[in-house]
């Protein structure tokens, strides 16, 4: 069925405890936030609605926690990049460090010593967020590409089942971009765009293996998230009762907030580690494909980008040579 150990993964989890923990703090402190500025907006809400009728004030009340709802959206937004430098690609460089055998050094903490693989390998967190965009579209098209390619099977049909395994493959593909990522910490490598680049050919010459795990996988994900979002609706509608007016939607919306969170700080991890685990085997001795490279390259205008970008990538690690010494009085003759 599926090429990953369930096992061997559950076992990845155990030994990144600490980040597992860190996880849980970040996106529940997500998740808490959106429940507390939601209720706030909600209670502001009703307070306006107090000078006005019933459904006024209920008209208040649920435009008070939808703004609400949105400014923590909105602040969230603003911090992604941190979050995927520090917490996820952090992850990602322990899980690397792991599938390989090697250890974290003693008397050093997880997040610290992941901290400084991200920052060797990605500088700052624009240069990994730039990159996580790219990988992103890159991807998008590398499935267009293999849509074009079943159309012209002569399959009766064939074209309306790719539509509907692509659509689910479209979400499949959302884990992929972060394994992206831990190949170049896999490789060390110096230049990141020219790594994902080659990490997305090697994807993509490799893509029946990858596409299958990932819809294995995108179907675990969301099946523990729907149980863990059913757990959690009795939770979230007990919340609702502390905001005014019992803003109707709320238990529903609140539910599916923990659910995310849930999904974001254990589910998807697992997810990760098991497609890392089966790319970094299923590329093994394997080297990019000029005939895919040109194939992507075709379709998709992003992964040029990450060619021109790979191209004028400059090290600023990398020493430079000094400039000659000239003396005080000039050049000698």
């Amino acid at each position: 069925m599926w090429d990953f150990s369930i096992g061997r993964t559950m076992g990845l989890m155990g030994q990144t405890l600490p980040f597992l923990v860190f996880r849980m703090i970040v996106y529940f402190g997500i998740a808490l936030a959106y429940v507390l500025v939601t209720g706030v907006g909600a209670g502001v809400g009703w307070g306006v609605g107090a000078f006005g009728d019933a459904d006024f004030q209920a008209s208040s009340v649920a435009w008070g926690g939808i703004v609400g709802f949105g400014l923590t959206a909105g602040a969230i937004y603003f911090l992604r990049e941190y979050i995927l430098y520090i917490v996820k690609a952090g992850h990602i460089a322990v899980l690397v460090e792991l599938l390989e055998g090697r250890g974290i050094p003693q008397g050093q903490s997880q997040i610290s010593y992941a901290t400084g693989i991200v920052r060797e390998r990605f500088l700052e967190t624009s240069v990994l967020f730039g990159i996580d965009q790219l990988v992103k579209g890159v991807l998008g098209a590398i499935l267009g590409l293999l849509q074009g390619i079943a159309s012209l099977l002569p399959i009766p049909g064939v074209q309306n089942l790719v539509g509907v395994v692509r659509a689910f493959l479209r979400v499949a593909v959302g884990l992929m971009d972060e394994v992206i990522l831990g190949y170049a910490m896999r490789t060390r490598a110096t230049n990141p765009w020219q790594s994902a680049q080659t990490a997305l050919v090697l994807y993509a010459q490799n893509y029946k293996v990858m596409l299958k795990n990932a819809a294995w996988l995108t179907i675990i994900v969301y099946v523990l998230a729907f149980v863990v979002f059913l757990i959690m609706l009795a939770p979230a509608a007990l919340l609702v009762w502390f905001i005014p007016n019992a803003w109707g939607a709320g238990g529903f919306i609140f539910a599916l907030i923990f659910a995310w969170a849930v999904k974001a700080a254990l589910i998807e991890p697992f997810a990760i580690a098991a497609m890392m685990d089966v790319y970094f085997r299923v590329i093994e001795g394997q080297t990019p494909d000029p005939a895919w490279d040109e194939r992507i390259g075709q379709v998709s205008k992003k992964f040029r980008d990450l060619g021109e970008k790979a191209a004028n990538w400059a090290d600023p690690r990398t020493p430079t040579q000094p400039p000659p010494f000239i003396a005080p009085g000039g050049p000698v003759a």
